[in-house]
């Protein structure tokens, strides 16, 4: 049996009622969205980018929406294969149980087959982790304990009386901290907590947790290793998911009200009834946002984003004034044209 690996702190309880009041608004802000199905699209595009790009994938997020569109992308095979594994396995997360080895494993194959040969296997030799500057942070579990220990903490989160927050927290972190496999461990962490989550609240088969991650990426990675220092205790790793959680509510609440409050406007422009309006009251107060920055704002991908620019300056509702890096946009109201 696993041994306790975290100690409890009294302040859990209260940001875990803010989680859970947050995830109710969410919730019933989704419920009035007309296109909820677009808006999760786009948080899954940008979920699968940033979990990539943390273990050094190059592809954009433009390039992740053409892939997941089943569109050619110019890019190295293996970027673009890493990319449609990681579709696929958050695709499947409805079929995987958490708590159930064959379907960790069977996880691991999607994610990485075609990349690794031991995809949906454990590893068979023991591994060090290093730094950028190559010396060794911290080594796996000894190869022979990994399915043990695998097989036990499955077993640990499956008949924890802690709340979901802090047991898909914990499991992610003691994941990365055997090592289970040759490569694909940071992947199959965040997918894993992931999945445990939306099996408490389904909506978050569709947070993108991971983007806010990656923002926080060098603060990911003391978190991880400040858990192993000096004995095993993974308080730290918990609490910095927490926060990561609790931001990336906040956020994606913000672009839902968007959605919502501009649902039923229509400027006249064949690109949706509520996109349009919505970037042309960004581009009024700050013009010089960028593609990628409307798209952060408002929830969408930049490929979508890209499409309204244009259809609204075809329209002559705006245009560009300077250059595409220096520039900004002029919105033309009625009556100047």
């Amino acid at each position: 049996m696993i041994p306790e690996f975290y100690t409890k702190r009294p302040e859990w309880d209260g940001r875990i009622e803010r989680i859970v009041e947050l995830v109710g608004r969410v919730s019933a802000l989704e419920e009035i969205v007309r296109d909820k199905l677009e808006l999760r699209r786009t948080n899954r595009v940008w979920s699968v980018h940033s979990s990539t790009a943390i273990e050094g994938n190059r592809l954009s997020v433009a390039q992740v929406e053409d892939v997941a569109g089943g569109k050619p992308v110019v890019a190295p095979p293996r970027d673009v294969k890493e990319v449609e594994n990681a579709l696929a396995a958050y695709d499947a997360l409805d079929s995987l149980n958490p708590w159930d080895v064959a379907d960790f494993l069977r996880a691991h194959q999607v994610l990485m087959a075609g990349l690794v040969e031991q995809a949906g296997a454990f590893r068979s030799v023991d591994v060090d982790i290093v730094n950028a500057a190559g010396e060794v942070v911290h080594s796996g579990s000894r190869v022979e304990k990994v399915p043990r220990l695998i097989s036990e903490l499955l077993e640990y989160g499956g008949r924890s009386t802690d709340h979901p927050l802090v047991v898909s927290s914990a499991t992610h972190f003691l994941i990365e901290h055997i090592h289970p496999f040759r490569d694909g461990n940071g992947r199959i962490g965040r997918l894993w907590q992931t999945l445990i989550l939306s099996r408490w609240r389904p909506i978050f088969a569709w947070m993108p947790v991971e983007t806010l991650i990656r923002q926080r990426q060098d603060d990911y990675y003391r978190a991880l290793q400040a858990s192993r220092e000096p004995e095993i205790d993974a308080a730290r790793f918990i609490d910095y998911m927490l926060d990561v959680v609790e931001e990336s509510l906040v956020g994606y609440e913000a672009r839902t009200r968007s959605t919502a409050t501009n649902v039923g406007v229509n400027v006249g422009v064949n690109v949706g009834v509520r996109g349009p309006e919505a970037v042309l009251r960004l581009l009024r107060d700050e013009p010089t946002l960028s593609a990628a920055a409307l798209a952060a704002r408002l929830g969408r991908t930049p490929r979508t984003i890209e499409r309204q620019l244009q259809a609204l300056k075809a329209a002559g509702s705006i245009s560009r004034l300077g250059s595409a890096k220096a520039g900004r946009w002029l919105v033309v109201e009625d009556g100047e044209a």
